[in-house]
């Protein structure tokens, strides 16, 4: 195992107005498996990923990362070892640098300044020319932005990659060659990953198991096959009849 998280709670607000958007929640992860996370607006599955990340400290409960529990005040090899990509690519890379250079600052930041980017090794990883990495993200597509975005996140060598709803703003076709990528990347290298989205049929092609979350809660959890062919939770089901209706 290389991530357990342990009764996690969120609270945002003051107490007149206040919304817990996380209930106790528990997962763990295992060195090279794909972990979906799927539910609908308000979930909380985004908010996981941002206390997973790092990026918001939880109320209560525990993050481990291979057995040794995490701070609220990350180190820079805890952020080297898990990291995020987020939906919108285009906008999280600067707008008026290269894309080498957003990467190369990522690595230099958390790896040090002698730490080497191989362009040609990377952009072919994502399967891309290197020749792209010399534009700015305006002059690329949002599915070449996104392979970047992979791309920068894979650089340092991370153990855990989380990706917040990255194939949502992309066209069908392209989601595929994302998962496709994603999928390569984790099997090759042994990465492991948290996938969230709101499509559970997108996150049953890609992952090996799956965390059915509502109103901040996990109702459901265990293989995607089996929760996709007998749901066993009422919302579960309501999920996956969605889908069978929009197709």
């Amino acid at each position: 195992m290389i991530l357990e998280v342990r009764g996690l709670a969120k609270i945002y607000g003051a107490k007149d107005a206040s919304l817990q958007a996380l209930k106790d929640v528990s997962l763990q992860l295992n060195k090279g498996e794909i972990l979906g996370i799927v539910g609908e607006s308000g979930s909380g599955k985004s908010t996981l990923l941002k206390l997973i990340s790092g990026l918001e400290a939880p109320d209560s409960g525990e993050i481990k990362l291979r057995g040794k529990a995490l701070s609220p005040k990350r180190t820079k090899e805890d952020y080297r070892a898990m990291q995020m990509i987020f939906q919108d690519a285009v906008a999280s890379f600067h707008p008026r640098r290269t894309i080498e250079a957003s990467i190369r600052e990522a690595v230099r930041n958390l790896c040090g300044k002698e730490t080497k980017l191989d362009k040609e090794e990377l952009s072919h990883m994502v399967g891309l020319t290197p020749e792209l990495m010399e534009r700015r993200p305006g002059q690329l597509s949002g599915g070449q932005c996104q392979r970047f975005a992979i791309a920068r996140a894979v650089a340092p060598k991370p153990e855990i990659l989380l990706c917040d709803e990255i194939t949502s703003a992309l066209d069908v076709s392209t989601q595929a060659q994302i998962l496709r990528l994603l999928s390569n990347i984790c099997h090759d290298t042994g990465t492991a990953a948290i996938f969230v989205s709101h499509d559970l049929a997108v996150v049953s092609c890609l992952c090996d198991r799956v965390i059915v979350m509502k109103d901040g809660s996990i109702v459901e959890e265990g293989d995607a096959r089996k929760i996709i062919e007998n749901p066993q939770h009422d919302y579960t089901k309501k999920l996956i009849e969605s889908v069978l209706e929009i197709r």
